[in-house]
């Protein structure tokens, strides 16, 4: 008997593992693939993902692997170029993009360390109820057939097509309908920092990872995904040379180091967070387009949040249910004011009381950063615009009207 079984040992269940053992709790984490394991993803660590590393105590192992430090932002759009950096979370203002074979593994030493019973290559087949309530997981044996392991809380950290979300039967709360979809490869030879390139129809972004490479993704509206698969470098290199000229000049100055990958299923949703005896956290519980790099960070502050809200209650049924509810209600508060912001970048149409925003904070760095800073998520969102900004935009619309 556990106290915690976690499904799923990546960036959502490996921290979480990790967290509630150290309170004391006997935890079990499952995990279907064989570690170490690569995965689809844009590796990109935003300042608040750092911070929580460090406070972890496995930053050190990250910066460990040689991934490259990433010391700001250059963003190109609508003719403009704004560079800058977020503000720190934490005292954290560099940051990384380890690759995930690399991240995922040392996320799940960690919890190993912290004294989590660890099961890699081991499928979940389903949930144990009693009554409404889960007790536990069915797991498959091998030749001795399913393994009952039972827990007072089931955590499922097992991605968008979660075996957990399905068995409990946890509902949408909000779904809306995939926008972009999305190719990646790596470069070697292309020095670069995290680079945005965000023209009407085309995504580009860049950032740098171990091994001296750069990771290089191009996103593009859903509805062409059919045609673009038929021959996706192609189309990849095409949309980038579409979208900057220049950056197409340094691709082809570098070498293309790995196979081509992709995705036109970026679902976008919040299911149901929490139940009876169980929990969803990281893209089990809530996805969205992979545009603007959030799910590593989004995946990170579930963790957290789940277990700093069941704390020490885990065994008192009536707090805990307290517990969950309340761990419910503050992960849609915390993530929808940017899965908001990222349905409206996926539409790959910059506005132009965007672009004319941006044009008035061009030659401010301190505005900049302030921009920056609502992509990382250490200025919220609904704090960006304040009577400066307003100024700006209104002396910029002046002088524009002038000339």
């Amino acid at each position: 008997m556990y106290d915690v079984i976690v499904v799923g040992a990546r960036v959502a269940g490996a921290p979480a593992a990790m967290l509630f053992a150290r309170l004391g709790y006997r935890v079990l984490l499952l995990e279907r693939s064989r570690f170490p394991k690569d995965t689809l993803s844009t590796l990109y660590l935003h300042q608040p993902a750092v911070a929580l590393l460090d406070q972890w105590q496995v930053l050190a192992e990250i910066k460990a692997t040689g991934c490259s430090p990433i010391k700001g932002t250059r963003y190109t759009t609508g003719g403009l170029t704004l560079e800058g950096c977020s503000w720190p979370a934490a005292g954290h203002r560099i940051t990384y993009a380890p690759r995930r074979y690399l991240l995922d593994s040392i996320l799940a030493d960690a919890a190993v360390a912290a004294g989590v019973e660890f099961r890699d290559n081991c499928a979940v087949r389903g949930v144990v109820f009693d009554d409404e309530r889960v007790v536990g997981v069915r797991v498959n044996g091998g030749a001795s057939g399913e393994i009952v392991e039972r827990a007072t809380l089931v955590v499922g950290a097992d991605g968008m097509r979660s075996t957990v979300a399905a068995a409990v039967g946890a509902p949408m709360v909000r779904e809306d309908s995939t926008a972009s979809c999305a190719y990646y490869s790596y470069w070697a030879e292309l020095p670069s920092g995290f680079e945005l390139y965000d023209e009407p129809g085309h995504w580009v972004g860049l950032v740098p990872t171990n091994d001296d490479l750069t990771l290089v993704a191009s996103y593009f509206p859903q509805e062409q995904f059919g045609s673009i698969r038929n021959d996706a470098m192609r189309s990849f290199l095409t949309s980038i040379e579409q979208t900057s000229p220049e950056l197409r000049e340094r691709l082809a100055g570098g070498r293309n180091a790995e196979r081509l990958f992709g995705t036109g299923d970026q679902r976008n949703y919040f299911r149901q967070a929490a139940g009876p005896g169980w929990a969803l956290i990281g893209d089990a519980g809530h996805h969205k387009d992979s545009i603007t790099a959030r799910g590593i960070t989004d995946a990170f502050r579930q963790a957290q949040l789940l277990v700093e809200r069941v704390g020490t209650e885990l065994h008192d049924p009536v707090r805990l249910t307290r517990a969950l509810d309340r761990f419910a209600v503050e992960r849609t508060e915390v993530l929808l004011p940017e899965y908001r912001n990222t349905l409206e970048t996926a539409k790959l149409a910059p506005p132009e009381h965007r672009l004319t925003m941006l044009r008035a904070i061009a030659t401010e760095p301190d505005m900049v950063d302030r921009f920056f800073s609502t992509w990382s998520g250490v200025c919220p969102i609904d704090e960006f615009v304040t009577p400066e900004l307003l100024d700006l935009v209104d002396a910029h619309e002046l002088n524009t009207l002038r000339d």
